[in-house]
């Protein structure tokens, strides 16, 4: 495969272009290309679970390719979940709007579901209305600790519409910070406390022991009956950075776009397989994968 050298790898990693190169460890050699992913486990899949950021976009971008086949896998009658980092008041549009059966937001801090007979929108947060609060008094605090602390780092444009965690730029709208400032925010993050992951464009904090696998659990118990860990073997989960670790961990048939290469070294948990083309086009390559399977 050759490097992928795109306008989104300079932007997020300068001249390093890491999109596409692979790191020498022993981790990374165990990715399979998404080719062996066998035929009658793609066809047994009935459930896809997505991240969004450089995952379901592409240079910051939703493209027409990537919706489509979204819309394409949840009109296939799968069970269509995003499982990302951004805010509540993009995951109540998402909800709504998108061609998605559930989305789960803020790293796990809640998920939504709207249910279209109705026309409700059920909203269930882990912490109650009163842990919010005070949460959100401590993360304010600590955003001041962090941007006096580390100079160049930003809050995430996103932050006025987020519920319950912080989330820091560092390299989505601010020229990319080095690893070494990314570290100190995620230990300035965890000495207050807070639980703190990286994602391809945040360092995201939150006080509580939730993530993404934790109410993706819950939600698919207590909204669609499924118990996840009986049968965990039909449903996919697509992402691409640190984060996504958990889900990696948990899913035995987990994909990672090909972006995921730049995080690699280091991470606590891979995906099964990784597609051939990064972001969104990752995506829509899966996509082609598990419709052809269906046939």
């Amino acid at each position: 495969m050759l490097p992928y050298r795109g306008i989104g790898a300079r932007r997020r990693f300068g001249d390093r272009a890491l999109w596409g190169t692979m790191p020498t460890t022993q981790q990374a050699a165990s990715l399979q290309p998404l080719t062996s992913f066998p035929r009658a486990a793609r066809a047994a899949v009935r459930g896809v679970f997505l991240d969004i950021d450089d995952t379901l976009t592409t240079d910051g971008q939703l493209t027409a390719e990537a919706y489509s086949a979204l819309a394409r896998l949840h009109g296939a009658g799968l069970l269509i979940a995003p499982i990302t980092g951004r805010p509540a008041g993009w995951c109540d549009h998402i909800a709504r709007m998108w061609p998605v059966d559930a989305v789960v937001g803020e790293n796990g801090a809640f998920y939504f579901r709207y249910d279209r007979e109705s026309r409700q929108l059920h909203r269930r947060f882990i912490a109650n209305d009163t842990d919010r609060i005070e949460n959100r008094r401590r993360l304010d605090a600590l955003a001041t600790e962090i941007l006096t602390a580390v100079p160049g780092a930003a809050l995430a444009s996103d932050q006025p519409y987020r519920e319950a965690d912080l989330a820091i730029d560092y390299c989505e709208d601010v020229a990319r910070l080095p690893q070494t400032a990314v570290a100190r925010i995620v230990a300035l993050f965890e000495a207050a406390g807070a639980t703190a992951k990286v994602s391809s464009i945040h360092i995201n904090g939150w006080f509580g022991t939730y993530d993404k696998l934790s109410t993706t659990r819950l939600m698919l118990a207590e909204d669609f009956g499924l118990d996840l860990d009986a049968r965990i073997a039909e449903y996919v989960f697509v992402g691409d950075s640190p984060n996504d670790a958990p889900m990696f961990a948990a899913f035995p048939n987990a994909v990672g776009v090909a972006n995921l290469r730049a995080f690699t070294d280091g991470m606590s948990a891979l995906p099964a397989y990784i597609t051939a083309a990064p972001a969104g086009a990752g995506f829509a390559e899966l996509s082609v994968a598990l419709l052809d399977a269906r046939k």
